[in-house]
């Protein structure tokens, strides 16, 4: 499931908007020069957290039952798959072992009967490739639809969590994204998944069955 995506602030941005927060909160503090120093020392008081919190995704993904069910279904959906195209290849390297005992025993009536079997086994193998194909791609739509789904819903748990929470803004800590150090004390991972299972309920008789 590490393929999932959750941005909420690009890195920038959000970046900036911590700055900004940070100096309007101490320019009030002093007009004649100091709001630096009060700045620094702001920055370096272990007992201030300021309004800002990240999300451990690789963790919520791991824990959040919403996810566990997803992938359980991408899952499902990638044995039947490989069971559907394990069983056409295998139909295509019996034909084509038994068209090698035939040619080699003079089994054919006829030249023309054995191009014919050799014919059919060609269009078989060029039927299994489409095959791989469309289903390759049907699941990654697949995935790409779920990803979407998952996205969407935890963005929209998301703003349901913060009503009471009021953090001004909550990052993702994908390398690609947000966060390259952040102290644990603005980590709310634990929060998040535990609100957002408290929203979902516990995984499917169907993920937990299989486990």
């Amino acid at each position: 499931m590490k393929n999932y995506t959750l941005y909420i602030v690009s890195g920038v941005l959000a970046v900036a908007i911590i700055i900004l927060y940070i100096l309007h909160f101490t320019s009030n503090l002093s007009d004649n020069g100091s709001a630096g120093k009060n700045l620094s020392a702001l920055l370096n008081d272990s007992s201030v957290t300021l309004p800002i919190g990240y999300v451990n995704v690789d963790s919520l993904l791991m824990n959040y039952n919403f996810a566990k069910d997803l992938n359980e279904s991408l899952l499902r959906k990638q044995e039947s798959t490989r069971a559907t195209l394990n069983q056409r290849q295998g139909q295509i390297s019996s034909a084509a072992a038994d068209f090698e005992r035939k040619l080699r025993n003079n089994a054919f009536l006829s030249q023309e009967r054995a191009q014919q079997e050799q014919t059919r086994i060609l269009q078989m193998d060029q039927e299994y490739q489409q095959l791989a194909e469309r289903l390759t791609q049907d699941f990654m739509l697949e995935q790409e639809k779920l990803n979407i789904q998952m996205e969407d819903t935890i963005k929209v748990r998301m703003k349901e969590f913060n009503r009471d929470k009021r953090y001004e803004i909550i990052f993702s800590n994908r390398t690609t994204s947000t966060i390259l150090f952040a102290d644990e004390k603005y980590d709310i991972t634990g929060e998040v998944i535990e609100f957002l299972n408290s929203k979902y309920g516990p995984v499917t008789a169907a993920a937990t069955s299989e486990k």
